[in-house]
Protein backbone atom coordinates (compact mmCIF):
# COMPACT_ATOMS: atom_id res chain seq x y z
CA UNK A 1 0.00 0.00 0.00
CA UNK A 2 1.38 3.74 -0.74
CA UNK A 3 0.98 6.32 1.04
CA UNK A 4 -0.18 9.76 -0.07
CA UNK A 5 2.34 12.19 1.47
CA UNK A 6 0.90 15.23 -0.26
CA UNK A 7 -1.37 15.52 3.28
CA UNK A 8 0.93 16.25 6.14
CA UNK A 9 4.01 13.39 6.71
CA UNK A 10 2.11 10.22 8.42
CA UNK A 11 2.88 9.07 11.41
CA UNK A 12 4.13 5.69 10.77
CA UNK A 13 3.63 2.46 12.60
CA UNK A 14 6.53 0.69 10.60
CA UNK A 15 9.32 1.78 8.19
CA UNK A 16 8.00 1.40 3.99
CA UNK A 17 11.28 0.86 1.49
CA UNK A 18 10.62 1.47 -2.54
CA UNK A 19 12.51 1.01 -5.20
CA UNK A 20 11.00 1.98 -9.08
CA UNK A 21 12.05 2.36 -12.35
CA UNK A 22 10.54 4.74 -15.09
CA UNK A 23 10.41 5.07 -18.51
CA UNK A 24 9.08 8.45 -18.91
CA UNK A 25 9.55 12.00 -17.22
CA UNK A 26 6.06 12.53 -16.02
CA UNK A 27 6.15 8.36 -14.48
CA UNK A 28 9.57 9.26 -12.52
CA UNK A 29 7.77 12.75 -10.84
CA UNK A 30 4.46 10.29 -9.93
CA UNK A 31 6.85 8.07 -8.40
CA UNK A 32 7.76 10.09 -5.95
CA UNK A 33 4.67 10.12 -3.35
CA UNK A 34 3.58 13.33 -1.64
CA UNK A 35 5.41 15.95 -3.92
CA UNK A 36 3.27 18.43 -6.30
CA UNK A 37 5.37 18.18 -9.57
CA UNK A 38 5.88 18.13 -13.06
CA UNK A 39 9.11 16.76 -15.10
CA UNK A 40 10.01 18.35 -18.40
CA UNK A 41 12.88 16.61 -20.89
CA UNK A 42 14.86 18.70 -22.48
CA UNK A 43 17.46 17.13 -24.29
CA UNK A 44 16.65 13.71 -26.57
CA UNK A 45 17.14 10.49 -25.97
CA UNK A 46 15.72 7.43 -23.85
CA UNK A 47 14.98 8.40 -20.63
CA UNK A 48 15.43 6.79 -17.81
CA UNK A 49 15.22 6.95 -13.93
CA UNK A 50 15.42 5.32 -10.97
CA UNK A 51 14.22 6.00 -7.17
CA UNK A 52 14.96 4.28 -3.94
CA UNK A 53 13.64 5.51 -0.95
CA UNK A 54 13.12 4.63 2.90
CA UNK A 55 10.05 5.67 4.75
CA UNK A 56 10.50 6.62 8.46
CA UNK A 57 8.11 7.71 11.33
CA UNK A 58 9.19 11.79 10.64
CA UNK A 59 12.07 11.25 7.99
CA UNK A 60 11.67 10.12 4.09
CA UNK A 61 15.38 9.50 2.63
CA UNK A 62 15.28 8.71 -0.87
CA UNK A 63 17.94 8.29 -4.15
CA UNK A 64 16.79 9.54 -7.52
CA UNK A 65 18.63 9.26 -10.90
CA UNK A 66 18.28 10.69 -13.99
CA UNK A 67 19.69 10.22 -17.48
CA UNK A 68 18.59 13.21 -19.00
CA UNK A 69 18.68 16.93 -18.20
CA UNK A 70 14.89 17.33 -16.65
CA UNK A 71 13.77 21.04 -15.82
CA UNK A 72 11.19 20.36 -12.51
CA UNK A 73 9.08 22.37 -11.00
CA UNK A 74 8.01 20.71 -7.62
CA UNK A 75 6.63 21.51 -3.93
CA UNK A 76 7.04 19.68 -0.48
CA UNK A 77 4.18 19.01 1.70
CA UNK A 78 3.45 21.25 3.50
CA UNK A 79 4.67 20.54 7.28
CA UNK A 80 7.91 19.36 5.92
CA UNK A 81 11.92 20.91 4.74
CA UNK A 82 13.52 19.05 1.73
CA UNK A 83 17.66 18.63 1.36
CA UNK A 84 18.80 18.06 -1.96
CA UNK A 85 22.49 16.45 -1.65
CA UNK A 86 23.96 15.71 -4.96
CA UNK A 87 25.87 12.69 -5.23
CA UNK A 88 29.08 13.42 -6.84
CA UNK A 89 30.53 16.71 -8.03
CA UNK A 90 31.07 16.44 -11.71
CA UNK A 91 27.26 17.95 -12.57
CA UNK A 92 26.18 20.66 -11.61
CA UNK A 93 22.30 21.03 -10.84
CA UNK A 94 20.37 24.25 -10.03
CA UNK A 95 17.66 25.49 -7.28
CA UNK A 96 16.08 28.80 -8.95
CA UNK A 97 19.28 30.90 -10.32
CA UNK A 98 21.33 29.50 -8.01
CA UNK A 99 24.19 26.58 -8.93
CA UNK A 100 23.75 23.33 -6.05
CA UNK A 101 27.54 22.89 -6.29
CA UNK A 102 30.21 20.30 -4.83
CA UNK A 103 30.37 22.61 -1.66
CA UNK A 104 26.44 23.14 -0.96
CA UNK A 105 23.15 21.65 -0.53
CA UNK A 106 19.82 22.73 -1.90
CA UNK A 107 16.65 23.54 0.74
CA UNK A 108 13.07 24.42 0.48
CA UNK A 109 10.13 24.50 3.19
CA UNK A 110 7.34 22.56 2.25
CA UNK A 111 3.94 24.36 0.58
CA UNK A 112 6.53 26.71 -1.38
CA UNK A 113 6.54 26.01 -5.52
CA UNK A 114 10.76 25.62 -6.88
CA UNK A 115 12.16 25.14 -9.86
CA UNK A 116 14.91 22.34 -10.17
CA UNK A 117 16.84 21.95 -13.16
CA UNK A 118 19.38 18.61 -13.09
CA UNK A 119 21.15 17.47 -16.05
CA UNK A 120 21.44 13.81 -17.58
CA UNK A 121 23.11 11.32 -15.94
CA UNK A 122 22.46 13.39 -12.40
CA UNK A 123 21.76 11.56 -9.13
CA UNK A 124 20.60 13.38 -5.39
CA UNK A 125 19.87 12.23 -2.43
CA UNK A 126 16.65 14.04 -1.08
CA UNK A 127 15.98 13.86 2.67
CA UNK A 128 12.51 15.03 4.03
CA UNK A 129 12.21 15.66 7.73
CA UNK A 130 8.75 16.91 9.54
CA UNK A 131 8.93 20.71 10.05
CA UNK A 132 8.36 19.80 13.85
CA UNK A 133 11.11 17.43 14.09
CA UNK A 134 13.41 19.47 12.42
CA UNK A 135 12.74 22.67 14.51
CA UNK A 136 12.87 20.61 18.06
CA UNK A 137 16.10 19.10 17.22
CA UNK A 138 17.85 22.32 15.68
CA UNK A 139 16.88 24.06 18.67
CA UNK A 140 17.27 21.68 21.98
CA UNK A 141 20.72 19.39 20.85
CA UNK A 142 22.02 21.54 17.53
CA UNK A 143 21.53 25.16 19.34
CA UNK A 144 21.65 26.41 15.45
CA UNK A 145 19.57 27.70 12.74
CA UNK A 146 19.63 25.57 10.07
CA UNK A 147 16.89 26.64 7.88
CA UNK A 148 17.07 30.38 8.73
CA UNK A 149 20.50 30.73 6.56
CA UNK A 150 18.92 28.92 3.33
CA UNK A 151 15.11 30.47 3.57
CA UNK A 152 16.31 33.27 0.83
CA UNK A 153 18.84 31.51 -1.20
CA UNK A 154 17.65 27.61 -1.42
CA UNK A 155 21.39 27.02 -0.97
CA UNK A 156 23.35 25.81 1.95
CA UNK A 157 27.13 25.71 2.15
CA UNK A 158 28.78 22.14 3.08
CA UNK A 159 31.76 21.25 4.46
CA UNK A 160 32.80 19.12 1.52
CA UNK A 161 34.95 16.81 3.87
CA UNK A 162 31.87 14.89 5.36
CA UNK A 163 29.94 15.35 2.30
CA UNK A 164 30.87 12.00 0.96
CA UNK A 165 30.59 10.38 4.42
CA UNK A 166 26.76 11.62 4.62
CA UNK A 167 26.46 10.31 1.19
CA UNK A 168 27.42 6.91 2.30
CA UNK A 169 25.37 6.80 5.70
CA UNK A 170 22.23 7.76 3.31
CA UNK A 171 23.51 5.03 0.56
CA UNK A 172 23.85 2.62 3.01
CA UNK A 173 20.20 3.30 4.58
CA UNK A 174 18.94 2.51 1.42
CA UNK A 175 21.01 -0.42 0.75
CA UNK A 176 20.12 -2.34 4.23
CA UNK A 177 16.14 -1.01 4.38
CA UNK A 178 15.65 -3.50 1.42
CA UNK A 179 16.34 -6.30 3.73
CA UNK A 180 15.99 -5.43 7.60
CA UNK A 181 13.38 -4.97 9.49
CA UNK A 182 13.39 -1.98 11.91
CA UNK A 183 12.36 -1.57 15.20
CA UNK A 184 10.84 1.53 16.57
CA UNK A 185 13.91 1.85 18.15
CA UNK A 186 16.35 1.63 15.69
CA UNK A 187 13.94 3.82 13.50
CA UNK A 188 14.39 6.44 16.13
CA UNK A 189 17.89 6.27 16.00
CA UNK A 190 18.50 6.34 12.43
CA UNK A 191 16.49 9.84 11.85
CA UNK A 192 18.65 11.03 14.52
CA UNK A 193 21.73 9.89 13.20
CA UNK A 194 20.80 11.68 9.85
CA UNK A 195 19.51 15.07 11.70
CA UNK A 196 22.85 15.08 13.52
CA UNK A 197 25.03 13.93 10.16
CA UNK A 198 23.36 16.88 8.53
CA UNK A 199 24.19 19.25 10.60
CA UNK A 200 27.54 18.34 11.08
CA UNK A 201 27.67 18.60 7.21
CA UNK A 202 26.14 21.99 6.92
CA UNK A 203 28.16 23.74 9.57
CA UNK A 204 25.86 25.69 11.00
CA UNK A 205 26.47 29.23 13.05
CA UNK A 206 25.78 28.55 16.92
CA UNK A 207 22.72 30.78 17.91
CA UNK A 208 24.42 31.64 21.07
CA UNK A 209 28.45 31.57 22.04
CA UNK A 210 29.50 27.97 23.07
CA UNK A 211 30.40 28.12 26.74
CA UNK A 212 33.20 25.78 26.95
CA UNK A 213 33.46 23.59 30.33
CA UNK A 214 36.22 23.93 32.88
CA UNK A 215 38.64 21.37 32.49
CA UNK A 216 37.31 19.53 35.30
CA UNK A 217 33.73 19.49 33.64
CA UNK A 218 35.07 18.65 30.30
CA UNK A 219 36.25 15.18 31.52
CA UNK A 220 33.06 14.52 33.63
CA UNK A 221 31.30 14.88 30.24
CA UNK A 222 33.31 12.21 28.93
CA UNK A 223 33.20 9.52 31.38
CA UNK A 224 29.65 10.72 32.20
CA UNK A 225 28.99 9.80 28.24
CA UNK A 226 30.98 6.21 28.52
CA UNK A 227 28.87 5.33 31.51
CA UNK A 228 25.47 6.44 29.80
CA UNK A 229 26.50 4.63 26.45
CA UNK A 230 27.54 0.96 29.09
CA UNK A 231 23.87 1.26 30.89
CA UNK A 232 22.67 1.06 27.67
CA UNK A 233 24.75 -1.09 25.73
CA UNK A 234 21.54 -3.16 24.33
CA UNK A 235 20.93 0.27 21.70
CA UNK A 236 22.88 2.67 20.20
CA UNK A 237 23.05 6.01 21.87
CA UNK A 238 23.02 8.96 19.32
CA UNK A 239 24.91 12.44 19.66
CA UNK A 240 21.51 13.83 20.42
CA UNK A 241 19.92 11.24 23.42
CA UNK A 242 23.78 12.11 24.74
CA UNK A 243 23.52 16.09 24.45
CA UNK A 244 19.99 15.93 26.45
CA UNK A 245 21.19 13.44 29.12
CA UNK A 246 24.01 15.79 29.85
CA UNK A 247 21.93 19.10 29.47
CA UNK A 248 24.72 20.48 27.27
CA UNK A 249 24.45 21.56 23.55
CA UNK A 250 26.66 19.16 20.25
CA UNK A 251 28.71 21.84 20.05
CA UNK A 252 30.04 21.68 23.52
CA UNK A 253 30.09 18.06 23.75
CA UNK A 254 32.27 17.91 20.14
CA UNK A 255 34.08 20.37 21.62
CA UNK A 256 34.60 18.26 24.98
CA UNK A 257 35.86 14.92 23.45
CA UNK A 258 38.23 16.76 20.96
CA UNK A 259 40.11 18.16 23.68
CA UNK A 260 39.78 15.23 26.21
CA UNK A 261 40.22 12.31 23.59
CA UNK A 262 41.06 13.91 20.41
CA UNK A 263 37.71 12.11 18.62
CA UNK A 264 34.71 12.83 17.73
CA UNK A 265 31.46 11.62 20.30
CA UNK A 266 30.42 9.47 17.42
CA UNK A 267 33.38 7.72 16.74
CA UNK A 268 33.79 7.32 20.52
CA UNK A 269 30.40 5.66 21.63
CA UNK A 270 31.01 3.58 18.00
CA UNK A 271 34.00 2.72 19.60
CA UNK A 272 32.88 2.04 23.21
CA UNK A 273 30.15 -0.70 21.92
CA UNK A 274 32.84 -2.60 19.13
CA UNK A 275 35.14 -3.00 22.10
CA UNK A 276 32.64 -4.69 24.48
CA UNK A 277 31.57 -6.70 21.59
CA UNK A 278 34.60 -7.71 21.18
CA UNK A 279 35.46 -8.85 24.90
CA UNK A 280 32.13 -10.82 24.71
CA UNK A 281 32.95 -12.55 22.02
CA UNK A 282 36.96 -13.43 23.30
CA UNK A 283 34.81 -14.53 26.68
CA UNK A 284 32.56 -16.62 24.91
CA UNK A 285 32.61 -20.75 25.56
CA UNK A 286 32.25 -23.08 22.24
CA UNK A 287 28.76 -22.78 21.12
CA UNK A 288 27.36 -20.29 23.94
CA UNK A 289 27.21 -17.25 21.77
CA UNK A 290 27.23 -16.49 18.17
CA UNK A 291 28.50 -12.98 16.06
CA UNK A 292 24.86 -12.63 15.68
CA UNK A 293 23.92 -12.43 19.23
CA UNK A 294 26.83 -10.33 20.60
CA UNK A 295 26.19 -7.66 17.72
CA UNK A 296 22.77 -7.58 19.16
CA UNK A 297 23.59 -7.22 22.73
CA UNK A 298 25.55 -4.08 22.19
CA UNK A 299 23.09 -2.47 20.22
CA UNK A 300 24.21 -3.07 16.36
CA UNK A 301 21.10 -3.94 14.55
CA UNK A 302 22.55 -4.53 10.87
CA UNK A 303 25.45 -7.29 10.88
CA UNK A 304 26.93 -6.39 7.84
CA UNK A 305 27.98 -2.67 9.15
CA UNK A 306 28.81 -4.25 12.27
CA UNK A 307 30.71 -6.48 10.59
CA UNK A 308 32.66 -3.42 8.68
CA UNK A 309 33.17 -1.48 11.67
CA UNK A 310 34.66 -3.89 13.77
CA UNK A 311 37.12 -4.95 10.90
CA UNK A 312 38.45 -1.56 10.59
CA UNK A 313 38.96 -1.09 14.37
CA UNK A 314 40.23 -4.12 15.09
CA UNK A 315 41.67 -5.35 11.76
CA UNK A 316 39.77 -8.61 11.65
CA UNK A 317 36.42 -10.23 11.19
CA UNK A 318 34.10 -10.77 14.48
CA UNK A 319 33.70 -14.05 13.01
CA UNK A 320 37.66 -14.78 12.47
CA UNK A 321 38.01 -13.21 16.38
CA UNK A 322 34.91 -16.03 17.59
CA UNK A 323 36.73 -18.85 15.36
CA UNK A 324 40.36 -18.12 17.01
CA UNK A 325 38.89 -17.81 20.27
CA UNK A 326 37.65 -21.59 19.69
CA UNK A 327 40.03 -22.94 18.15
CA UNK A 328 42.42 -25.69 19.63
CA UNK A 329 45.84 -23.59 19.51
CA UNK A 330 44.05 -20.84 21.99
CA UNK A 331 43.11 -23.67 24.25
CA UNK A 332 44.39 -23.29 28.03
CA UNK A 333 47.24 -25.94 28.11
CA UNK A 334 46.02 -28.80 30.94
CA UNK A 335 48.78 -29.05 34.01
Amino acid sequence: MTTDLSSPLPRATACRFETSVAHDADEQARNLHGWTQTYDQLTAGRFVGRLTGLHLDDMHVFCETTSQTLRQTCEVPPDACWFGIPADDQRVGRIGPQPIGGDSLAFQRGGVEFELLTPGGYAIFGVVVRGEVLHRHAEFVEHADLIGQAAHTGIIPIDTQNKARFCALLAGMLDDAASAALSDRARHNLQASVLSSLFDLCGTVSLEPVAIPARPRRQWIVSEARDYVLANRDRPIGVPELCEHLHVSRRTLQYCFQDVLGLAPASYLRAIRLNGARRDLCGAAPGERTVQDVAAAWGFWHLSQFATDYRKLFGVRPSETLKTVHSPASAPLAH
